[in-house]
Formats: structure tokens, C-alpha cells, sequence
């Protein structure tokens, strides 16, 4: 998920609150077809195809219909809430006594968390792998190139709505793969589960940033995933030290905002690069206008 948050925010520099829907979309989809007798490999792969088709909507909106990408981020989130609906066909779908990827590797006595840590880091590795490669091809370029400088790439033949619709549809469709995941480590799939999900993904992203200052594209994708991991490890330890579950989306709110605004305050060089975690191609030298000397000796361009 949070990887998916990444491409957007920080490759695309679109915010999208898609996430907040596709996210219990996948976990829809997925708990649906597991609860109809589907293979769980089979229906997570089918989460993954409707988070995309998600992204795509979010990314025709914005770059065919002109609707700014705030916007049609929140209109495909709120179609998907009754999208979601439609495809449960209730608000909760549980998935007990029922076979999942979870289940497949599990060779440890119940109670173990080793079997589901092992598959969710050998995913997010996957992913991380995956999506470093494809920011290298040609297309991930024109996508990182879109995000940096949009006028640039159109004065280089790129169509920038049709990179943003791809990259927003693989990033929905990461975000999907997820919820799918979550929902079967969970045992249910439940409507509401996406509340939120946006919020806790820039936060990992900034909170990665904070901690190794990636310069290259896969330090990048490394903090990410760092970042995941300590926010799911500090939340765990406010709930040790008491503070209420309600309590923990205004501390998650309070953690992005000055992690957001520092740096942006005066004297603070040393976070500036979390306003850009990794090169990008950027807007080339055009050589100064050449000056030419009038048979009068005024300057200014010639004839």
C-alpha cells in the first residue's frame, strides 16, 4: 500500500485519495471470490486487476474530463464505497475456516506471526523490486519525467494524462493487492476498512524519508518500506504505553503535518530532501537568445 501511495505522491506528485477505496476494494474482491470456492492465489491476482481498473477511472477523469486530480480522486472513492457493497453484498464478508494465502504458509503452531511476516516481506520485496525496474524503463522515465516537469514532457511528445492514468492505475492496483492481503490475514473483509488509508501511507513515506534521506530511486523505495514498518511499530507502541484507539488517527494526523510543513520553514536545509527523494530528469539547458549587433549599434535581437 504504501508503495502505491509512494508512486502517486512522490513519482506522479498527484495526491490520491483513490486509495481510501481501493483499498477495501481489494479486500472486497478477494473475500468475495474465496468465500465463492475461488483459489485465494487466483482472487488476490483478481483484487489486483480491480484496483487497476479503479486507478484508471481516477486517471480518466482527471486527464480526459479536465477534473482536477483531488477531486476525481474523492468521486472514484465514493463510487467505490457502494462498488464495495454491490460486490459483498453485505458490509462484512468473513473468510473463517476458509483457505487463504496465509493459510498456505503456515508451518508454525497457531499463534505464530512468522508465517504471515515471511509472506508480507517477500511481497513488499517483490513489489519493491518490481516497480524499481519498471521507474527504469523507458515508460517508468516518462511517468517520473510527468511528475517532475508536465510541460517539459509535452514539448517532448510524451502524452502526460496518459502517463498519469498508468501510473495511478498501477498504484491503485498495488493498494488493492494489499487490502486482498490484509483482508485474508485478517479473516474478513469489511466495507470501512479503507477509513484512513491515505493518511497512513503518507505518513510512512515521510516518516522513511526522515530516517535514511534517500537520494537514488531505490533508497527511495527502501525508505518506503522502512517507513511502513516504523509506523506499524510506532503505533504499536502508543497502544503499549495506553493511549486509546480512537486517539490514533489525530496522532497519525499530528505526525504528518510537521513532517509535511518543516520543510518548507526557513533554516531547514537539512529536510529539504524530502520534497524530492530521488533524482529526476529535469527541464534542459535551452541556450540563450543570441544577440546581434544592428547597423547602428543599438542591442537587441538581429533581423
Amino acid at each position: 500500500m504504501v508503495l502505491g501511495v509512494f508512486l502517486s505522491f512522490r513519482v506522479l506528485n498527484v495526491p490520491d485519495l483513490t486509495v481510501d477505496g481501493s483499498f477495501p476494494l481489494g479486500g472486497a474482491v478477494a473475500a468475495s471470490l474465496i468465500a465463492g470456492g475461488a483459489a485465494p492465489p487466483a482472487a488476490t491476482l483478481a483484487a489486483f486487476g480491480a484496483g487497476v481498473l479503479a486507478g484508471a477511472c481516477t486517471g480518466l477523469l482527471h486527464a480526459r474530463m479536465r477534473i482536477p486530480a483531488l477531486l476525481a480522486g474523492i468521486l472514484t472513492m465514493t463510487a467505490l464505497f457502494s462498488i464495495n457493497l454491490r460486490i459483498m453484498g453485505r458490509p462484512n464478508v468473513p473468510l473463517l475456516r476458509m483457505p487463504t494465502l496465509v493459510q498456505y504458509v503456515e508451518k508454525t503452531p497457531v499463534g505464530t506471526q512468522a508465517p504471515a511476516l515471511v509472506l508480507f516481506l517477500a511481497v513488499a520485496a517483490g513489489m519493491s523490486g518490481v516497480l524499481y525496474w519498471f521507474l527504469r524503463t523507458e515508460v517508468g522515465l516518462s511517468l517520473r519525467a510527468t511528475g517532475d516537469n508536465e510541460s517539459m514532457v509535452a514539448s517532448a511528445g510524451i502524452e502526460a494524462g496518459s502517463a498519469k492514468t498508468l501510473g495511478l492505475s498501477i498504484s491503485n492496483g498495488m493498494v488493492a493487492l494489499s487490502g486482498a492481503l490484509t483482508a485474508q490475514y485478517q479473516g474478513f473483509a469489511d466495507v470501512n476498512m479503507g477509513f484512513g488509508t491515505i493518511v497512513a501511507g503518507l505518513a510512512s513515506v515521510i516518516l522513511g524519508e526522515a530516517i535514511l534521506r534517500p537520494r537514488r530511486l531505490h533508497a527511495a523505495l527502501a525508505a518506503a518500506v522502512v517507513g511502513s514498518l516504523a509506523y506499524r511499530a510506532s503505533i504499536a507502541g502508543a497502544l503499549e504505553l495506553g493511549l486509546a484507539p480512537g486517539d490514533l488517527k489525530l496522532a497519525t494526523a499530528l505526525l504528518v503535518v510537521p513532517a509535511l510543513a518543516l520543510p518548507a520553514l526557513p533554516g531547514s536545509r537539512r529536510m529539504r530532501h524530502l520534497r524530492l527523494p530521488f533524482p529526476l530528469p529535469r527541464r534542459p539547458a535551452w541556450p540563450a537568445a543570441v544577440h546581434h549587433a544592428h547597423p547602428d549599434g543599438r542591442k537587441g535581437p538581429g533581423p
